[in-house]
């Protein structure tokens, strides 16, 4: 082989090598900062790691809202019609945010109750995010209520 091809080769080799890594490191990176949808029952059922960040979605419960008078502390349940989720959030609540309302709250579970620190709150009937809209449409199957139509604009 002459001098030329050999440092072609080499030059490639260290590219191809320089990309490799740099996708391997992505892929590490993403998966860190990747945040999964679950609903209570995937949670309660052990689905979810225990340290794990994830997204919690469902319903809230009807009477459950409790809010602490002197701080923005607000305890509430979160329900997917087979099961209960106590969530703990401090903050703002979106002003959507009432019982009976589809909410998606982002954190994790610390002794036994789900941690948020990011709570949103369904702000129009006509645009669902596909996983929540697959998980949402499960539950109403399993538990036979009339599935709704969008309004037409």
């Amino acid at each position: 082989m002459n001098p030329t091809r050999k440092r072609r080769l080499v030059v490639i080799s260290l590219i191809l090598g320089a990309v490799g890594v740099a996708a391997t490191l992505t892929v590490f990176a993403l998966q860190q900062n990747i945040t999964y949808l679950h609903t209570p029952v995937e949670v309660l059922a052990g689905k979810v790691p225990a340290d794990a960040r994830f997204r919690l979605g469902g319903m809230v419960k009807a009477g459950s809202i409790q809010r602490a008078g002197d701080s923005l502390r607000t305890g509430f349940t979160v329900t997917d019609g087979d099961a209960d989720m106590a969530v703990e959030y401090t903050g703002i609540l979106p002003d959507l945010f009432r019982e009976k309302q589809s909410v998606i709250a982002t954190g994790r579970m610390e002794n036994g109750r789900f941690v948020a620190s990011e709570v949103l709150a369904k702000h129009d009937e006509n645009y669902v995010p596909r996983d929540v809209a697959e998980a949402m449409a499960n539950a109403h199957k399993k538990h036979d209520v009339p599935e709704s139509k969008p309004r037409a604009q």
